[in-house]
């Protein structure tokens, strides 16, 4: 509201080009097209790019044993899926197959994170999804996952997906 009126974008426009402005608009609610291209790190070098974002995650991780540990763990059946942008993992999800008597064959999500530039723009679901679609095309009935009771936003992305409290996970150090 100016002096009372509300000004029209068309007359606000016409005002600024009147006095020799040019105005460039941007639809705030526009978003970028995202490349969400899902890749499965195999090589040294996908591994390697997945070091920053799963840092986030696990801090306590030490940068010189991170790739002999991811490499054995592929050797273990992990898998490492990821999401980069300009050669960087911005997310990534590492899921593995367990099978129980109490909830059968299924995968198991051991980590997943994404850079905090990069957060609250899908990766994480997308990468979700993804293992979610791998789980179905197996014939498995589920996909669990661990959550330290500290991580709420990735609480609400876990119950948007589908996912329920289903129990304490205990853990003893020896």
């Amino acid at each position: 509201m100016v002096s009372g009126k509300m000004v029209l974008m068309a007359d606000f426009l016409a005002a600024a080009e009147s006095r020799g402005r040019k105005l460039v608009l941007y639809n705030c609610d526009a978003q970028p097209k995202i490349n969400m291209e899902i890749k499965i790190a195999r090589s040294d070098e996908d591994i390697l790019k997945c070091w920053n974002v799963l840092f986030e995650l696990r801090p306590h991780l030490d940068k010189n044993s991170f790739l002999p540990t991811v490499k054995e763990m592929l050797t273990e059946g992990y898998q490492l899926a990821f999401i980069e942008i300009n050669n960087e993992a911005v997310a990534a999800i590492g899921f593995r197959y367990q099978q129980y008597l109490y909830n059968g064959k299924h995968f198991y999500i051991d980590d997943i994170s994404t850079m905090p530039l990069y957060r609250g723009k899908g990766y994480a679901g997308k990468l979700i999804d993804h293992v979610t679609a791998k789980a179905k095309e197996k014939g498995f009935k589920s996909v669990t996952l661990d959550s330290g009771y500290q991580r709420f936003d990735a609480h609400r992305l876990y119950l948007n997906k589908g996912f329920t409290l289903h129990c304490h996970h205990f853990f003893k150090m020896i």
